[in-house]
């Protein structure tokens, strides 16, 4: 027989372990926020001792990393399949808020308060540039060559968290104002602070993307 990527009896296992440990970090964070993230709690409830479940996440930074990379991997997929159905800005946009109405706490892990003294690997980063460079696309798709403004101008030597695409300084303005935007309608909905206002977020939310796919005056 050929060789095959079928995993063994004890990796399985091992994965299965691995999951229900994320699926309770989950249960935490949604409680009571990611600070608050405890191993040795997490053990517990699985009726395990701690260091029985450092065998599968050696430190609670370990664990935020698999979190965050399943979080990061999800948006990446879910822009890379609307893009490949055709997507254009407006359909990016939606799929975004779409995806983070979805999990709240997911969101909040990625583009909530950054956790203090954490830092992300580097291949965290190149899935989020994957999702910028999705972005960028779009907006190098809808974007044409405007009036130089001061903020343009200042692109043109500040892109390096464009990670080298080609997109024009209006089509890298243009992919800012979307992100910033966007996630802070976005922020606040998911965070409650529309509550009371009497007004329909999701409209709100489609007001400042016209705003956005409206050329300037």
């Amino acid at each position: 027989m050929g060789k095959t990527d079928a995993q063994t009896p004890r990796e399985r296992y091992r994965s299965q372990v691995r999951a229900e440990i994320k699926e309770r970090a989950w249960e935490q964070i949604a409680l009571a926020g990611v600070p608050a993230l405890s191993l040795n709690a997490v053990a517990k409830q699985m009726g395990m001792s701690g260091p029985a479940l450092y065998r599968y996440f050696a430190s609670r930074d370990e664990l935020i990393t698999a979190l965050i990379r399943d979080a990061y991997r999800s948006l990446a997929e879910t822009f890379r399949t609307a893009s490949a159905a055709g997507a254009d800005l407006a359909g990016l946009a939606h799929a975004l808020r779409d995806w983070a109405l979805a999990d709240p706490q997911r969101y909040f892990l990625v583009y909530g308060t950054p956790v203090p003294g954490y830092h992300a690997p580097d291949d965290i980063t190149e899935i989020s540039a994957e999702i910028m460079g999705t972005l960028l696309d779009a907006c190098a798709a809808l974007t044409a060559d405007g009036q130089a403004t001061p903020f343009t101008t200042h692109l043109q030597g500040h892109r390096d968290w464009a990670e080298g695409h080609p997109a024009s300084p209006a089509a890298l303005r243009q992919a800012l104002a979307f992100w910033t935007r966007l996630h802070g309608a976005l922020s606040l909905e998911l965070a409650g602070h529309f509550a009371g206002m009497d007004l329909d977020p999701a409209l709100l939310f489609a007001a400042e993307l016209d705003e956005l796919l409206t050329p300037d005056a």
